[in-house]
């Protein structure tokens, strides 16, 4: 009977997902569980027909793809504010700062293609923002840092010739294709909004930046 029942650890570990990430979706409903006192735990029949059920429907449907929770893929500790006025020192510095993730288990490797990835093409997307990203066998699960630059990096190659302010930068695992392709375009479409970029950009803390991220439209 003990073997039916699992942890949050023991269902991160077979759904290779982050702990956090199912402790987030069994808090808000999105997965079978329930408490035994105060600790999450989950039927292991309940968490395998879950996950036939989502994957059945994956092939049907692109519409299956979870939503992007900002909450469950940057944390205010991955917010920095940059002095850095290069592409390369700034990218390096945030790539430092996303390393410490627990999802990364290669920082070295993570710097190293963060760099060669913006090297084949710029991140750039206008309006003073860069989204670096790539994906990894080396990272366990999505996950994201920010960086609020305080000088313009004018070499990032940028369409429309305004200097990088923000920094996303995005890392995920192999198979988190559609996730990742999902991911870079919520955040190019968030940060249209002309109110965000400056609020960003004036934020005092990084809470401060967080909070402005996670705020509901």
């Amino acid at each position: 009977m003990a073997d039916d029942i699992l942890t949050i650890e023991e269902v991160a570990k077979y759904l290779r997902v982050s702990e956090r990430t199912v402790y987030d979706w069994a808090q808000k409903g999105e997965i079978p569980a329930g408490k035994i006192g105060t600790v999450w735990r989950f039927k292991k029949d309940e968490i395998e027909k879950w996950v036939n059920e989502r994957l059945t429907s994956s092939v049907k449907t692109n519409q299956s793809a979870p939503l992007v929770q900002v909450q469950n893929i940057l944390s205010p500790d991955r917010i920095v504010i940059l002095n850095h006025s290069t592409r390369h020192d700034a990218l390096v510095a945030l790539a430092d700062t996303l390393g410490t993730a627990p999802q990364i288990k290669n920082r070295q490797e993570l710097t190293v293609e963060i760099l060669k990835r913006e090297e084949l093409m710029s991140t750039a997307i206008g309006r003073g923002i860069a989204i670096p990203h790539v994906r990894l066998s080396s990272v366990t699960d999505l996950v994201m840092a920010v960086g609020l630059c305080k000088n313009d990096i004018i070499d990032f190659q940028t369409i429309d010739d305004v200097p990088v302010r923000l920094l996303f930068m995005i890392a995920a695992a192999y198979n988190q294709h559609a996730y990742y392709l999902q991911t870079l375009s919520f955040f190019s479409t968030k940060l249209k909004k002309t109110s965000l970029r400056e609020g960003l950009l004036a934020a005092a803390t990084p809470m401060e930046a967080y909070n402005l991220l996670i705020a509901k439209e």
